[in-house]
């Protein structure tokens, strides 16, 4: 079957009418960049059967989608558009369940995670409410100084290009850390902060 063909089987099975069909088809066909060309399904690669795969899940605009595992197997510059679409979708207003093991694509697109192991709900939140459950923020301080940038009071530094940095668990040693710095006679240039990420979650709930 040519991928039009596909759609039209599903859609008079969903029972909608021809005309909404192609007018419905043609809008997905777009919106995900396919173009089909005249081939048969056979013909075509693993990313572009993907998306005549979410175009058929979306044909009759259903409230709730569930993905099991979108992107896995394709190349990254279709994972990374089929993930925006995805997004997309939620912000659309749709109720999406995406179910995968590439964390940092849950991370990016996930409004609410739930972690299971061997069945069983280990945890199920937002991302700041999982983070709040199961890490806490750390710091990376840079700061120039003069010579090797050791300076009195401070932890084990690195260096990155041009500044020194060194790192604080909590905001009081962040903190105390600044306050040794400018009393040394260096200057703090930056500080960012770090969130633990789902993978290292994930490291805790299974010690």
């Amino acid at each position: 079957m040519t991928a039009e063909d596909y759609l039209a089987f599903f859609g008079e099975i969903y029972g909608l009418p021809r005309k909404e069909i192609t007018a419905r088809r043609e809008r997905l066909f777009a919106a995900l960049a396919l173009r089909t060309d005249g081939k048969k399904l056979a013909e075509f690669s693993k990313g572009m059967k993907r998306k005549v795969a979410i175009a058929w899940s979306l044909l009759h605009d259903p409230a709730i989608l569930i993905y099991d595992e979108p992107t896995s197997g394709l190349d990254p510059m279709t994972s990374r558009f089929i993930l925006d679409y995805v997004r997309s979708l939620r912000e659309g207003g749709k109720t999406v369940i995406l179910s995968a093991h590439n964390l940092s694509q849950v991370e990016a697109i996930c409004g609410r995670v739930m972690i299971l192991r061997r069945g069983n709900i280990m945890a199920v939140g937002s991302m700041p409410e999982l983070r709040a459950m199961f890490g806490t923020v750390s710091y990376s301080i840079y700061y120039s100084a003069t010579g090797d940038g050791v300076l009195p009071g401070l932890p084990e530094h690195t260096r990155e290009g041009g500044l020194f940095r060194v790192r604080a668990s909590s905001i009081e040693e962040m903190n105390a850390i600044t306050s040794a710095i400018a009393a040394s006679g260096g200057i703090v240039e930056r500080i960012e902060s770090h969130f633990p990420s789902l993978e290292e979650m994930l490291v805790k709930i299974g010690q």
